[in-house]
């Protein structure tokens, strides 16, 4: 057995000597990060800063690409499927979705909280430590409740910060171009269909035991379809938005707030329950879950601002919000 699987196996005992009291704690932290964090981005586009909450997207769905097709390259099976002595706490094996290298949790968690610390940096200094804190911590629950190895973990963890080192100096240099920011829109659809290729065409793991099959890559590929289709619909929203709808925050509106609350519940409604009941099944699995994730950033980016603007008075100055990171 493998160091990571001995490191596994003493945390496994741990929860076993402490009677599981860490586990809803720790299950509960790690599904914030996906279950909940994903929306931030989204409000703060909304109701905080138009031009951090592009950023915070494109940090989303280029790290959800990302982290699919490292995932579906590299194809690690789970720590449980690679020792029999490895028991996930609770749900988490059926939570887990996805081969297991990189940390789709961790990333998540260094994608929006790592973005949230760089904000509040120079505001906020004890945001920014409490989210690095919320980094590893999460990072760690994945380890703790035995669904990772620690090096899933630490990709996860160094693919978030690139990111938000990468993006937010691209963003810098090319927010106020419109011209580049459409070659780069292009750029990135031809990338997504090109992933989507890769992903469907290149050869998996076919291993068996006693007859059956130890991983499905037809699932392995479901989260990869959803972050590609995210993607599109962020790279098709933005360019939309950007020519035709120009989305600027009605800062005062009482009724801000409440629509942001809004949109949030209908975004997780659609996510949560919606899509799975309807276009998924109907699609497949595939297909059905980049349309369901294409149709939702769609909604983010161009249906509910042109609702906050129908309904908020918008204050017609024109300008554009100036952030420090």
């Amino acid at each position: 057995m493998g160091f990571d699987l001995q490191y596994l196996l003493f945390l496994q005992n741990l929860r076993e000597a402490t009677g599981g009291v860490f586990d809803e704690f720790f299950n509960a932290l790690s599904k914030f990060a996906v279950d909940i964090l994903p929306f931030l981005p989204y409000i703060v586009y909304w109701c905080v800063n138009k031009r951090l909450g592009y950023r915070f997207i494109t940090i989303t769905w280029l790290g959800e690409v990302l982290n699919g097709v490292i995932k579906l390259t590299v194809c690690a099976y789970r720590p449980w499927i690679r020792s029999e002595q490895i028991v996930p706490a609770g749900d988490s094996k059926t939570a887990a979705t996805g081969y297991s290298f990189p940390s789709g949790h961790t990333l998540c968690a260094t994608m929006y909280y790592g973005s949230a610390a760089v904000w509040q940096w120079n505001k906020r200094r004890w945001i920014s430590i409490l989210c690095g804190i919320l980094i590893l911590l999460t990072g760690f629950s994945r380890n703790f409740l035995g669904v990772h190895t620690p090096q899933d973990v630490l990709v996860g963890l160094i693919e978030g910060i690139v990111l938000i080192i990468i993006v937010g100096i691209v963003e810098k240099r090319v927010y106020d171009n419109d011209k580049v920011l459409d070659i780069l829109t292009l750029v990135g659809v031809l990338v997504t269909v090109g992933v989507i290729l890769y992903i469907t065409l290149k050869p998996y793991p076919m291993d068996y035991v006693d007859g059956q099959l130890l991983v499905d890559p037809q699932k392995m590929m479901n989260d990869s379809f959803k972050a590609c289709g995210g993607f599109l619909g962020f790279l098709i929203g933005s360019y939309i938005e950007r020519h035709f709808i120009r989305y600027e925050i009605p800062e005062g509106s009482a009724a801000l707030s409440i629509l942001a609350c809004v949109g949030f519940a209908l975004m997780f409604a659609w996510k949560e329950l919606l899509a799975p009941a309807t276009i998924v099944p109907l699609l497949g699995g595939h297909w059905g879950n980049l349309l369901a994730r294409c149709l939702m950033v769609l909604f983010a980016i161009i249906v509910w601002p042109l609702v906050i603007k129908k309904t908020c008075t918008v204050k017609a100055n024109g300008s554009k919000t100036k952030i420090t990171a």
